[in-house]
């Protein structure tokens, strides 16, 4: 998978130009539609398919400060995934240096777009179900 990069803008910090935090969460969320458009299925296909997958969770840890000006990497993977759920992990890396800033995850559920119940890929999304599986092997390897 390509590993998404997003250059830091100056609204992204605080006073000492330093990233505020609650930035590496929406870069999280970048790194994942990327990976997800990667694989073929973007949210608009997935919706299109009758599927939203909402955050449930999320984690973050800090590691080194991002600065204005500086370009970081993010690598977002499928950690976990039973067919209803799915956790994807991110890792922030200086895009020069390769000094982790950050370390992460997301917690979703794959529900119905009409009922919000949840929904297993396994039985009603096969392809999307192999993708998801075939991610997390890959990773695991």
């Amino acid at each position: 998978m390509d590993i998404y990069s997003h250059k830091i803008h100056y609204y992204e910090t605080d006073q000492m130009q330093i990233v505020h935090h609650s930035n590496y969460i929406r870069w999280f969320e970048e790194a994942r539609t990327h990976l997800m458009d990667e694989i073929g299925f973007g949210y608009q296909r997935m919706e299109n398919e009758g599927i939203v997958i909402p955050v449930l969770g999320v984690n973050a840890e800090y590691k080194t400060m991002s600065r204005y000006g500086e370009t970081v990497e993010i690598e977002a993977f499928v950690k976990q995934f039973s067919g209803v759920k799915l956790v994807v992990s991110y890792i922030v890396r200086d895009k020069e240096t390769k000094e982790i800033r950050a370390i992460g995850e997301t917690k979703h559920a794959f529900l119905d777009k009409e009922t919000y119940r949840p929904v297993s890929l396994k039985r009603k999304h096969k392809e999307m179900y192999k993708l998801f599986n075939d991610m997390l092997t890959e990773k695991n390897e």
